[in-house]
């Protein structure tokens, strides 16, 4: 995004807010002096400290120790917070996650299913379709988060379902990994995609094998076959941009969230977050990791630089490559075939989204130039192709500091985290896989064997591994201490223990949420832990984590960023 953009938008953002360049530009500031006593203080430091009471001055973590040593240090002029006995600890680090998309609400239509939404037909999915059409009448027509084994019919929809909401209009619906779309036939001709359009490297286009010559897009497409559309769903207005950032940042404060991820927003989206965070109308932090398809060309020839999308409470440590697709959207790219076969081929292993020569090439230039990168691996033959990249890559570029993160790691084998250890390569898991499609991974998609192991936090933690829990939101809600939960209690949504030697402590799941996600987007040494000298990004949370009988049922009572509070729980 040029400069002149980035104010063009940030024009637009001022007048659609209706506020002033003053009023923006004064920031809220933090009490000179704050304290907070009586309470459980989880520091997350090296040794796992738990102490009583924190004081702050001026936004930065001052003294750590018992009430009665911080009580000491109270004047007139300090704001005292009495914990009685409620935990404070860092606020949450969001290690993977697409923020701002949760906020998509703004311009889409919610179409989970349960446990998080309550659509359960086709018929459901489509009448929501039509009453958003007349709520929000103009351009693409966008759902998301459907998903194809939680419909009664037990299958996507495809063109000819949504041409039932609009022949004429538009439409794309997301599916819940992320990793799909479906389109109806007007959106098909506005993509250009007919008979005749070759499947893109890294996709597929969905054929409907009833036509004449099975060549007929059905209406569902694949990894790489949907950036196009993503592209025109995600073509907003200022107002949209702005809106859903806002519902965002609310839902992520309102759960503790300080340091948000943008793992993969398109950069027309993100090079707004700056600029927002710049004029204080966003205070969250965000570690932005661009699509290396974005953004790769121009970082190689250089045309930019990372340095240029970071702006305010904004920084873009990372750049993403996604190496594969998603298990539950049979797109995960396996070692050993599926455990029911799709669309009945026995030997279906899923696909690569990038070629290993392509991957090895990415990995490698961008170690030459010591940019740091993030390999979306779901699959555990993605995961051996990215760890093959990241040690050529290592041994042609030596790098201490390169810190390889692959993100999800879902389905990686005990010698592949193993590997991970030799390699200074850190996962960062999606726990909660294990919730919310643990069932169907075990009946489905992986198998009751490989789904015990998948998510393999506890072999990350006997490798002496650094790694982070996420909840890769909006596929799942920002829900942290769900993402804390799962690894601890690895339980289905029926309440099965999948997998129960993979269970880890809660402490050590505690510090996947924070200190050591922190570290993963290179901030551990400003915040992640309750550490003298350390910025005071905080949470208070109702009670204990550690004790209490189930912790997601605890609530944010407050949310603080540099000793400024941006939520409190009424």
């Amino acid at each position: 995004m040029t400069l002149k953009r980035f104010l063009t938008a940030l024009f637009g953002v001022l007048l659609v807010a209706g506020l002033s360049v003053l009023s923006l530009v004064k920031a809220p500031v933090a009490p000179s002096h704050q304290v907070f006593v009586n309470g459980e203080v989880l520091t997350m430091d090296s040794t796992n400290r738990i102490a009583e009471a924190v004081s702050v001055r001026d936004g930065v973590i001052d003294q750590v120790g018992s009430s009665a040593e911080i009580r000491a240090l109270i004047t007139d002029l300090t704001q005292v917070t009495e914990l009685d006995g409620r935990t404070l600890m860092p606020g949450f680090v969001d290690a993977h996650g697409h923020f701002p998309g949760s906020g998509q609400t703004a311009f889409s239509v919610d179409l989970n299913s349960p446990p998080i939404g309550d659509t359960q037909s086709i018929e459901q999915l489509l009448e929501k379709l039509r009453a958003f059409g007349l709520e929000r009448g103009d351009g693409w027509l966008i759902g998301s988060g459907y998903d194809d084994t939680l419909l009664a019919e037990r299958r996507h929809p495809t063109r000819f379902d949504l041409d039932q909401v609009s022949a004429t209009r538009p439409i794309g619906i997301v599916h819940v990994s992320g990793h799909l779309m479906v389109v109806n036939s007007a959106a098909l001709d506005a993509l250009g995609i007919d008979e005749t359009t070759p499947d893109p490297e890294g996709g597929h286009i969905v054929r409907d094998l009833d036509s004449p010559d099975q060549r007929k897009p059905n209406g569902i497409l694949e990894e790489t076959a949907t950036h196009e559309a993503r592209d025109q769903t995600l073509d907003l207005s200022v107002s949209d941009a702005w809106n859903m950032t806002q519902v965002a940042t609310e839902e992520y404060l309102r759960f503790g969230v300080t340091t948000a991820s943008a793992g993969g927003m398109p950069t027309a989206i993100a090079g707004l977050l700056g600029p927002m965070s710049v004029y204080n109308q966003m205070p969250l932090r965000v570690a932005l990791f661009p699509f290396f398809h974005e953004v790769g060309e121009a970082l190689f020839a250089g045309e930019m630089a990372l340095a240029d999308l970071a702006a305010g409470r904004v920084s873009v440590p990372r750049v993403k490559i996604v190496a594969d697709g998603s298990i539950q959207g049979y797109t995960g790219y396996l070692s050993e075939p599926y455990h029911r076969p799709y669309k009945g081929d026995p030997t279906y292993r899923g696909y690569p989204s990038v070629s290993r020569e392509d991957l090895f090439e990415q990995v490698q230039g961008l170690y030459e130039r010591r940019i740091q990168v993030a390999i979306h691996g779901n699959g555990d033959a993605s995961i051996e192709d990215a760890l093959d990249a990241i040690e050529a890559a290592s041994l042609l570029h030596p790098w201490v500091e390169a810190r390889p993160v692959i993100i999800h790691s879902q389905m990686a084998r005990k010698d592949q985290i193993d590997r991970m250890a030799s390699l200074g390569v850190s996962p960062s898991f999606f726990s909660a896989h294990t919730f919310f499609w643990g069932d169907r991974h075990a009946g489905i998609f992986m198998g009751p064997e490989r789904a015990a192991n998948m998510s393999p936090a506890k072999w990350a933690l006997n490798a002496g591994i650094r790694f982070s829990s996420h909840m890769d939101t909006p596929v799942t809600p920002m829900r942290p201490l769900q993402a804390v939960w799962s690894p601890v209690e690895r339980k289905t949504k029926t309440g099965v223990v999948l997998g129960p030697d993979q269970r880890i402590d809660r402490m050590s799941a505690l510090r996947a949420v924070t200190i050591d996600a922190a570290w993963q987007v290179f901030l551990d040494d400003q915040i992640g832990s309750i550490e003298s000298g350390k910025l005071a990004d905080l949470v208070v949370l109702s009670a204990s984590p550690l004790t209490a009988p189930d912790m997601r049922q605890l609530k944010v009572d407050m949310t603080l960023i540099e000793g400024v509070t941006q939520f409190q729980r009424n």
